[in-house]
């Protein structure tokens, strides 16, 4: 494990996600972020509660998040993030009844580690500064939809959009933000007949040249427990947990 899950670096990781993934609108509250995303993946527009706060001002806060999105017609959903979530938050939110979703893991690497573990003999790799259309058409074969076209206009620090391309078809493709000495990578996503034989790792040392050229010398990235294949490709590629977290949506 990288770091002790009560230091600085989970909120901050997190936090340069929630810009690489932006809302439509944030409202900050007193260290909080109220997020609302619609039309987007559902955990692009949770609450980022952070900041510490006592068991009243807890519930407070807490008030003030349900009666945001109750005025959207949303359920709260929260993220819960050890380091960066106040305590007994958790265990308030699951005495009101609030469901606990999957395991998600936050996980870093030096950007060096990532490049040294990149294979060799690779196929050809194109790095844009914006996303295209073939790199879109991989994206919505993989997960059902275009990759969310509106959030990554919205996105205001330097982008890479990573593809790996086998004769004249793209075959794998992943995102990476640059955002004060680190790269989050984003929107990875492989097409099945390529899956295997090395093109996710391409995208990784791809994202990972690049982050170097933005002086980014550490990289994250956020990936659900439950993706053995995934969390395997990551950690060959020399990314470590820093933490686990979840999520708790509103009953």
């Amino acid at each position: 494990m990288i770091c002790v899950t009560g230091s600085h670096m989970v909120r901050n990781l997190q936090e340069r996600a929630a810009r690489a993934l932006p809302a439509e609108h944030v409202e900050h509250v007193d260290g909080w972020w109220l997020r609302l995303a619609p039309g987007c993946s559902w955990w692009v527009g949770t609450v980022l509660p952070h900041g510490d706060a006592g068991p009243e001002e807890l519930a407070r806060r807490v008030g003030r998040a349900e009666e945001f999105y109750g005025r959207h017609g949303l359920d709260a959903r929260f993220q819960i993030s050890p380091g960066a979530c106040p305590d007994g938050l958790d265990a308030f939110l699951a005495d009101r009844g609030y469901r606990r979703g999957g395991r998600m893991s936050l996980q870093a690497a030096p950007t060096a580690r990532v490049l040294e573990q990149a294979p060799a003999g690779s196929p050809r790799v194109r790095v844009d500064d914006r996303p295209v259309d073939d790199w879109f058409e991989v994206w919505r074969a993989v997960h059902g939809h275009d990759g969310e076209r509106d959030l990554l206009r919205r996105v205001e620090r330097p982008s890479a959009y990573a593809s790996v391309i086998v004769g004249a078809d793209v075959v794998a493709v992943g995102r990476a933000v640059a955002d004060d000495g680190w790269a989050g990578v984003f929107g990875m996503a492989t097409l099945p007949p390529a899956r295997g034989k090395g093109a996710a790792r391409e995208v990784l040392a791809a994202l990972a040249g690049w982050a170097r050229t933005r002086a980014a010398d550490r990289m994250y990235l956020q990936v659900e427990g439950e993706n053995a294949a995934a969390v395997r490709l990551y950690a060959r590629a020399g990314f470590e947990e820093v933490c686990g977290y979840h999520y708790r949506a509103a009953p």
